[in-house]
């Protein structure tokens, strides 16, 4: 959700910010804008509504920019209309400011009543944003001192920010601060790249720290420092990236999402490598070890996590309750937080994210450590916030993802929730020849995915048949039931079409009066404890004139007589199916988005990361 970028250094900035913004694309946005300071200090600034390539246009028609310090923002509105006025950056008073100019992340959830104070001492407002308020109470402040005018105004917000501030009055001066919303600051010779991700920064340097909440930094061309909001100087970490510039870029791919969905295989085993030793029997998992006879003593588990996450949570239930005999719940991050949620001694929570920020699960952590609960973090940025507010946790490690709707980390999250599970229940019930199964079972999973990937144009062709259909359901049964969810929501979030999952035997308790003639109705159907459960549920739908698409495991003919299509699937043990059986549904979205001709990797109204309610 929205974008930062900002420069200071020796080199022009104009083409290094706009470069960033379209590594941010990815993340979600409506409009787009920049600010270029000259050496005199002079700022101009240029927005525009819709992608960055009309900013660009807009930018090559006035004939250019050009200096060597400047902020560049993508907004996704929320404080009013996507409109040019609304886009950032932000200034203070044309009249009587000091020509500070703005980008911001996050929400000031005060900006009301700092608006009025601000309107009574005779500031006029241009936007209806809560980030113009921003940009007038520092210049309301200002006495000369950027760096001491943004830490007095952060002391007065309520809210979650990011943000990169200039004045005109200070050439070669930028202050940036972070509470709630992420930011990082690379850093190069005579120069620093300021981002909200690291897709912006790799291309100019490998070295960057990450601001911390509440946490200011002044730069200028060659020197930084960095303090609180109370003006209390701290020591930044600087530490080298873990991502390389090939891993962000498209290569000969169509799309991200393509790309990454065929990228599985390579990133399952990365994360797997070293953590299953075959040979002593042992998952080993560093980042929790310390912890090991904690878990083990655990009475409950609750995982949290919003959208595809959330789905990953609920097999990391089944799979927990599998192997770690630990009763075990799943819930909204969204929900937990907002509720009275009962924590009781023994009690561990798991938050899993992609991108280590959203705000929600960051929210259902902190109210779970506050009440005692030993929280675990299933991210797979490192040095995210989750990473960092965890007590303990284990990164995915399936490399960067750019598009959209997730693939790649479900996968992962999937994967280490079970070698969690295998972890713990090796210490619990799991015997040394039940943990060697498994075992042997998540190292097989690549190469098994690597054969459902090759079936792509036939995923492609049966897709072609059903596309123009605009309701469907995905069924499924036990662990398979996360599975149909994930599915649905991969075809909304980027086709565009209606889908709903649910576990099969539910569609009888109502869904059923949906089904009409033709109606798509996908079936995880392989061949496990309730393979004949399916069977029954898919005659169901036939009777009512509904078309059948099965995922299905490999070998099994008798189930192509029942179906339109059929995608096999390499035969798994029960808890780890959904490792494969999401990757032909990951393919069928991802083709009705294309032959339905919509913008695969950057979907309406979605973010990447959602990192404010």
């Amino acid at each position: 959700m929205c974008g930062i970028v900002a420069y200071i250094g020796d080199r022009d900035a104009t083409p290094i910010l706009i470069e960033g913004l379209k590594r941010l694309e990815y993340r979600g946005y409506d409009s787009a804008g920049v600010a270029v300071q000259s050496p005199d200090g002079e700022i101009t600034v240029t927005r525009t509504v819709g992608r960055v390539r009309v900013l660009e246009e807009a930018i090559e028609a006035q004939g250019g920019l050009s200096g060597p310090v400047g902020i560049a923002h993508t907004r996704w509105a929320t404080h009013g209309g996507v409109t040019e006025a609304n886009a950032h950056p932000h200034r203070d008073d044309s009249e009587r400011g000091h020509g500070i100019t703005i980008i911001h992340n996050g929400i000031i959830e005060n900006y009301q009543s700092l608006r009025t104070w601000l309107t009574e001492k005779g500031h006029v407002f241009s936007s209806e944003t809560d980030t113009e308020v921003l940009a007038h109470l520092i210049g309301e402040v200002y006495r000369g001192d950027l760096e001491k005018a943004v830490q007095a105004a952060l002391r007065e917000v309520e809210g979650a920010y990011a943000i990169a501030v200039i004045s005109a009055e200070e050439p070669g001066v930028m202050v940036v601060a972070r509470k709630g919303s992420p930011l990082m600051v690379g850093v190069g010779k005579n120069e620093y790249v300021v981002a909200s991700d690291q897709s912006a920064i790799v291309a100019h340097t490998n070295q960057a720290f990450t601001l911390e909440d509440y946490t200011v930094a002044k730069l200028t061309r060659d020197t930084f420092r960095t303090s609180t909001i109370d003006d209390i100087e701290i020591s930044a970490e600087v530490r080298e990236l873990e991502v390389e510039i090939e891993q962000i870029e498209l290569g000969s791919y169509d799309h991200y999402m393509l790309k990454e969905i065929h990228e599985q295989p390579r990133a399952l085993r990365t994360c797997l490598q070293g953590r299953i030793d075959e040979r002593s029997g042992q998952v080993v998992l560093g980042g929790v070890a310390e912890h090991a006879r904690d878990l083990a003593r655990a009475k409950r588990i609750v995982f949290v996590g919003q959208g595809t996450a959330l789905h990953a949570a609920m097999i990391g239930e089944y799979l927990m309750e599998d192997l770690a005999k630990i009763p075990t719940e799943v819930e909204f991050a969204s929900e937990f937080r907002y509720r009275n949620p009962i924590v009781e001694e023994g009690t561990v929570v798991v938050a899993i994210s992609q991108s280590g920020e959203t705000a929600d699960t960051l929210a259902a952590l902190e109210e779970a450590r506050q009440r005692g609960a030993m929280g675990l973090g299933v991210v797979n940025v490192v040095g995210s916030t989750i990473s960092r507010d965890t007590d303990a946790g284990v990164y995915l490690r399936v490399g960067p993802e750019i598009g959209v709707a997730s693939t790649k980390a479900f996968v992962g999250q999937v994967m280490v929730s079970a070698m969690l599970a295998a972890f713990i229940g090796r210490r619990r019930f799991l015997s040394h020849e039940q943990l060697s199964t498994v075992m042997r079972e998540m190292n097989e999973i690549p190469g098994k995915i690597e054969r459902v990937l090759e079936q792509g144009d036939l995923i492609k062709e049966a897709t072609k048949r059903f596309i123009e259909r605009e309701n469907w359901l995905f069924l499924g049964r036990g662990v398979n039931y996360p599975v149909a969810m994930e599915g649905a929501l991969k075809l909304k979030e980027i086709s565009y079409i209606h889908a709903e999952g649910m576990p099969a035997a539910e569609m009888k308790h109502g869904p059923i009066a949906l089904i009409d003639e033709g109606m798509p109705v996908v079936f995880i159907a392989t061949q496990n404890s309730q393979y004949e459960k399916v069977v029954s549920n898919i005659e169901e739908v036939r009777s009512r004139g509904g078309h059948v698409i099965a995922v299905a495991t490999e070998g099994d003919r008798e189930i192509e007589s029942l179906c339109e299509a059929v995608f096999h699937v390499p035969d798994v043990i029960e808890p780890l199916q959904p490792l494969v059986t999401v990757v032909p549904l990951q393919l069928l979205a991802y083709h009705a988005a294309v032959l339905r001709g919509k913008d695969v990797d950057k979907p309406r109204n979605l973010a990447k990361s959602v990192t404010v309610e």
